[in-house]
């Protein structure tokens, strides 16, 4: 029998060894690819509205879970707010633009003052308290580009990183020419906006406090893989602070007989946030938390403004349910009841 010469043995070697099965030519299976990942972007809203907020904001921060948290720079406990973030990093922060003031007995105005943007404010110089208001009104959209840069502005002050900007009950982007203000101030400061990432968003506003926890169980067990997923979250301390508030637009925020639930419902959201089944399954990366930092990092500012700008300047003001609040279109998510906010028309 003809012996091979070397270089031709280990070539007919390797040519059978590949003809083999794995495990018959003595190498390991390559390992299954892992699952996909499930992402989830947790947004606290309404944080430096009142001091109970910004308890809460203190007990999520303590955990060190990621979050992106959305502070009312117009309202007097911004500051307090200012003060935690600055402490905790790990969470993005947002401006949440606002032109409603929506709280009976505690109101707020505009930066500037009712004199620099009077058709923005009522007779004392609040802002009104519903979208509705506020539409009915003969707006001036220079005040309004100037009030919510000023809003921008006393956030870059803080002193805090500012990645991103969304709109506290989603007036700001309630028409088309609205949303072309935010969009031009969001590229003017190097910001993103929430929801123009393609998010699939979800909120917890309207759930009954008895289910929210069950419920929120429930969403995380739906979570999209291979998709961003949006949920977004009212948290606040239930002390009488916040138990005196009424909401003058969302029934869902009050009993029958007129007593206010808001702080209940933020309490139960805190609670929410902070159960064991949530932490086991951060723990059990069975989903992985992100802020918008994070995604703005990895896909950058626009996200994917650039391509529904045009789409979302041609929509109509939406329709208006008898109960005045805005008719959703058919949702990928629940929308927030008194946030109305939704992203634009094809994200």
């Amino acid at each position: 029998m003809s012996v091979l010469p070397g270089h031709r043995l280990v070539h007919a070697l390797l040519t059978a060894s590949l003809g083999m099965p794995m495990h018959l030519s003595g190498q390991a299976p390559p390992p299954p690819p892992p699952p996909p990942r499930t992402e989830l972007l947790v947004r606290i809203d309404d944080i430096g509205m009142s001091h109970a907020v910004n308890q809460a904001l203190q007990e999520l921060a303590d955990t060190r879970m990621p979050l992106s948290a959305s502070v009312l720079f117009v309202c007097p406990w911004y500051q307090e707010a200012v003060e935690i973030l600055k402490q905790n990093p790990h969470i993005s922060v947002g401006v949440h633009l606002a032109l409603n003031s929506e709280w009976k007995g505690y109101r707020w105005g505009p930066i500037l003052g009712k004199e620099a943007v009077p058709t923005l404010v009522d007779s004392v110089g609040y802002f009104t308290s519903s979208t509705e208001q506020f539409l009915a009104r003969k707006y001036d959209l220079g005040e309004v580009e100037r009030e919510l840069t000023a809003q921008v502005e006393r956030a870059r002050r803080s002193g805090l990183k500012i990645d991103y900007v969304d709109y506290h009950m989603g007036t700001a982007v309630a028409t088309p020419q609205l949303r072309a203000v935010v969009e031009r101030i969001a590229a003017k400061y190097g910001l993103g906006i929430s929801r123009y990432f393609g998010e699939t968003d979800h909120t917890m506003f309207d759930t009954p406090i008895a289910d929210k926890q069950s419920a929120f169980l429930t969403y995380l067990e739906s979570l999209t893989p291979k998709s961003v997923n949006l949920v977004v979250a009212h948290v606040g301390r239930a002390t009488p602070e916040l138990a005196a508030l009424v909401d003058m637009n969302d029934p869902t925020q009050n009993t029958t007989a007129g007593e206010p639930l808001m702080a209940k419902h933020r309490q139960a959201e805190l609670d929410m946030l902070l159960s064991p089944e949530f932490a086991r399954l951060r723990a059990a990366r069975s989903i992985t938390l992100l802020t918008y930092a994070d995604l703005m990092q990895r896909v950058g500012r626009a996200g994917r403004a650039a391509r529904t700008r045009a789409s979302s300047r041609t929509r109509s003001p939406s329709a208006r349910s008898p109960a005045g609040r805005p008719v959703p279109p058919a949702p990928r998510s629940r929308t927030c009841g008194r946030c109305r906010e939704r992203p634009p028309a094809d994200a």
